[in-house]
């Protein structure tokens, strides 16, 4: 099956908005062994958009179309779809009351023009949009298959995921299934270099190697009848792929670094403190994004000025004065301090030149030192990045996380 992408929206084409839905959707019908051969954007204009679906009709099995599904009069993508497809628009019962409900829950009187949006091709299936008033819908039409989704990323993704891919399923033929194994401190081509062999022998399960901010993962695919299948296929290659990566694998299937940690502490009973200079507390704030950190997590310090460095964290004077604020015995010392001061098992201390300004030759920017200290244990490591600020930043925070991870896991050995 092929598919074709049409983003709707005069926004995305002026780069007001980043039109991150494509990402997801692509994401999903590679998933389901959908290949996607284009994809679109083009603006608010009944005339063009009409052009782009007539040309996407004619060579995709699959088209979806994401945005111009609002009330206003410049969402046009409905009726677009319909008069090249000769379906008529009727009312969908079910999502006009859905809709009445959505503005009756917040309080908010529902403008006749929010109607529009139950006006859907007669005989489609709609999808019932949770997370916003515009529903999307499904139908089949000349040999292919249409999909209308809104477009805000927080209604699309959600959408797409849990209402057109189980429409989706049935053409796909089979069964899909994926397992991600995730890994921090190899580099993509490191990792590929590693599972090069097995990369171009296996056709049935793959595997595929992906790089993300500051870590990578392998994603490992089975096609089958069933679920149950595929998932035997899976489980010797996933279990290859971990046995080949070693100790840089932080989990098969997690969403992040943080909450492995955050697991693996609440687990053991352990608690956490940190204390940043250069990551400015997005240690912190990648810890306490999860639900339920408060259990091993108890606090942190922003220690960026070097008399909050003595003064809170106890880092002692002659230290800064003669070693530095960027150095390995300052990263330690911020670690057991932060720890004493907020009673914890583990401490964690990280500073750092994350530029762009601030280098010299000795120390250059993108040199951090991180620190982990469990009780008399401690781990510190010297980390150059020369990717930017953010990139700095955020690495040296996944750093910081993975070296906890290791801990952990030595002591579960």
């Amino acid at each position: 099956m092929k598919a074709e992408l049409i983003a709707v929206g005069t926004e995305i084409l002026l780069g007001d908005i980043v039109n991150t839905d494509a990402q997801v959707i692509s994401q999903g019908l590679s998933e389901l062994g959908i290949d996607v051969y284009y994809q679109t954007v083009v603006g608010d204009n009944p005339q063009r958009l009409e052009r782009v679906i007539r040309e996407a009709k004619a060579r995709a099995d699959i088209l979806i179309t994401t945005g111009g599904l609002g009330p206003t009069l410049d969402d046009l993508t409905k009726e677009t779809l319909a008069r090249v497809f000769d379906k008529k628009l009727v009312l969908d019962q079910p999502s006009l009351d859905r809709i009445r409900k959505f503005f009756a829950d917040i309080g908010r009187e529902m403008t006749p023009n929010n109607e529009k949006q139950a006006w859907l091709p007669e005989g489609c299936v709609p999808l019932v949009n949770d997370w916003g008033t515009a529903p999307g819908c499904a139908f089949e039409a000349d040999g292919t298959h249409v999909i209308m989704l809104p477009g805000p990323p927080r209604e699309c993704e959600p959408m797409f995921r849990l209402r057109a891919m189980p429409y989706l399923y049935p053409l796909a033929g089979g069964c899909i299934v994926s397992h991600n194994v995730r890994v921090f401190g190899l580099g993509e081509s490191a990792m590929e270099a590693i599972l090069h062999d097995q990369m171009a022998t296996m056709q049935n399960p793959t595997i595929a190697p992906y790089a993300k901010t500051s870590e990578c993962f392998v994603r490992v695919t089975a096609k089958a009848d069933t679920a149950e299948q595929a998932e035997e296929l899976l489980a010797p290659v996933v279990q290859q792929v971990v046995d080949a990566l070693g100790d840089s694998v932080y989990g098969v299937d997690v969403d992040s670094l943080e909450q492995v940690v955050g697991d693996g502490l609440r687990a053991r009973g352990l608690t956490l403190a940190v204390a940043e200079s250069c990551t400015g507390g997005l240690l912190s704030k990648r810890l306490t994004d999860l639900p339920g950190a408060s259990a091993y997590y108890k606090g942190g310090v922003c220690s960026y000025a070097n008399a909050v460095k003595v003064g809170v964290l106890g880092v002692s004077q002659h230290t800064l004065d003669t070693k530095g604020a960027v150095s390995p015995e300052t990263a330690e010392q911020m670690a057991h301090g932060v720890a004493r001061l907020m009673g914890t098992d583990f401490g964690v201390g990280i500073t750092g030149i994350a530029g762009p300004d601030g280098g010299t030759p000795e120390k250059p920017v993108g040199l951090v030192y991180i620190a982990v200290c469990w009780g008399e244990r401690c781990q510190i490591y010297e980390m150059h990045s020369s990717l930017g600020r953010d990139r700095v930043r955020y690495q040296a925070a996944s750093t910081a996380l993975d070296l906890i991870r290791r801990m952990l896991d030595e002591q579960a050995v």
